[in-house]
């Protein structure tokens, strides 16, 4: 039998333990404040502080539980769908995607069958799926409730150059200069009054739908000022240095170019499909990590086409140093006549599969190579090689801090990855950083932001009045039901 005193203790201990456990969980996010922040998938982060990927166990993905719910405006229960995503390191995303106007909504979380400290999150609604066009009347307020940082070093840099701009006279020059339809597609769009109008030019203008979308995403969640801009279609950036400075909007820069840059279409159509028909994008890589960093195996690994030389030198040097290389090329196309010499081309793998390896190669494609956020998001030590191409966040990145970096020639490449097999510490510490990096930069709230802001700030450049040509198409919104601004259902409540 324990004594008075010894029992008292027990619990004091076991009070203490829970308590503890109750502060020691950090939840955030865009995706607790629905009725604000619209996305295709809301998301944000359960962060159980008492547990790292040390101490990590499966059974606290079966502890942790997640229950949302909803009424639609006659009462009955919303279609939502819940993904629960365990990034082993004793943190989850939950995202969650809705499919009609939801009231009386709240998010219940649960550790061992009880609430977590702040638990539920009521809100009274209404909460607007993202299909629905229902903007907010103020761009620039909505910026603010987005929670949308004020600048980005990248757009200061792309759009410095531009000052009151004609675009009348600008995109005739553009047409004049780039009519190349074999080799070069863009799209000349148009906002106004909040509706969008595009001409597209080239062969290839398919790739245009990727501009389309974000465009009416954007559209749909605040009132745009009327602005107009040209969208290269392709891969390559247009705007050579020293010649005529033209504004055109591009995926990726380069040092050579003056080209405006946007997130890639890659990026963007995770964002945008984000729990619809992508299964990769920036949540789902951290969820599909499988392995504890102290569990990967010791090599580097990839896997792509064969678009630059460089990707067949890695073949080189991954089969003179087979104890450190996982590497093989997945198609010809380039180099057809070298399928002999650097073939068979293998099967893609999963791409969660990357990461049961400690160390990722990233090597440039045509351009950059656009796997690179979600590499970083991975949790690996990413190897990049040296590039004059870039995408919208490079300028926000360090070597040694979020990546080791490679000569461009791949000289130093097995230098690189034996010191990194060396300095296991160091080299956790830099996959680590990078992982931070993109969920504090690359998830689908920042995707959304950059786009917002650049859009922004260009519109401020522009001095010629905005006007819709006649032969320009309307690009539509899709048709689907809500409750924008239900004030009577509101007051009823």
């Amino acid at each position: 039998m324990y004594s008075i005193k010894v029992k008292i203790i027990i619990i004091l201990v076991f009070l203490n333990i829970k308590y503890s456990s109750q502060k020691l969980v950090e939840i955030s996010g865009p995706g607790l404040d629905p009725e604000l922040i619209v996305m295709p998938a809301r998301y944000f982060y359960v962060n159980f502080t008492f547990v790292d990927d040390k101490s990590y166990t499966p059974d606290l993905a079966s502890k942790f539980a997640v229950e949302i719910s909803g009424k639609t405006r006659k009462g009955n229960h919303c279609r939502i769908w819940v993904n629960k995503l365990d990034r082993k390191d004793g943190s989850f995303i939950v995202r969650y995607k809705i499919y009609e106007t939801c009231y009386d909504f709240s998010i219940n979380l649960y550790y061992n069958s009880k609430p977590i400290k702040g638990s539920p999150f009521i809100y009274k609604g209404p909460i607007q799926a993202d299909q629905c066009n229902c903007p907010h009347e103020d761009f620039e307020s909505w910026l603010k409730e987005y929670n949308c940082v004020k600048s980005y070093e990248q757009i200061d840099n792309d759009l410095k150059y531009f000052k009151e701009i004609d675009m009348k006279k600008k995109l005739q020059r553009i047409v004049e200069k780039f009519n190349r339809p074999e080799s070069t597609s863009y799209c000349h769009y148009v906002i106004k009054d909040n509706k969008i109008y595009r001409t597209c030019y080239g062969k290839h203008v398919g790739f245009n739908m990727f501009a389309d979308n974000i465009l009416l995403s954007l559209t749909r969640k605040a009132m745009f000022p009327d602005v107009e801009l040209v969208i290269n279609l392709g891969d390559w950036p247009l705007v050579s240095k020293g010649s005529e400075l033209l504004p055109v909007f591009s995926w990726c820069g380069s040092h050579d170019t003056m080209d405006i840059v946007m997130p890639t279409y890659d990026i963007t159509e995770s964002t945008l499909e984000n729990m619809g028909r992508v299964t990769l994008d920036i949540l789902s890589v951290q969820g599909g990590v499988e392995l504890p960093w102290w569990q990967r195996e010791e090599k580097a690994i990839w896997r792509g086409r064969d678009s630059r030389s460089e990707r067949l030198k890695l073949v080189d040097i991954a089969r003179d140093h087979p104890d450190l290389f996982n590497v093989s090329l997945t198609n010809f196309f380039f180099f057809r006549e070298k399928e002999n010499e650097y073939g068979p081309k293998q099967p893609h793998i999963s791409f969660f599969k990357f990461f049961d390896y400690k160390y990722q190669v990233n090597i440039d494609g045509t351009v950059a190579a656009y796997r690179f956020p979600y590499l970083l998001a991975g949790g690996g030590l990413v190897l990049k090689q040296d590039s004059p191409y870039y995408e919208h966040f490079y300028s926000q990145l360090h070597d040694w801090e979020h990546f080791v970096p490679v000569k461009r020639d791949l000289s130093d490449l097995v230098d690189r990855l034996q010191w990194a097999r060396s300095h296991d510490k160091d080299a956790y510490q830099i996959a680590n950083n990078a992982k931070k990096f993109a969920t504090e930069n690359l998830s689908p709230q920042h995707i959304f932001c950059y786009h917002a802001l650049l859009f922004w700030e260009w519109s401020k450049r522009i001095k010629s009045e905005v006007t819709i040509e006649e032969n320009m198409t309307h690009v539509p919104q899709p048709t689907f039901d809500c409750d924008c601004k239900n004030i009577r259902f509101k007051e009823e409540l």
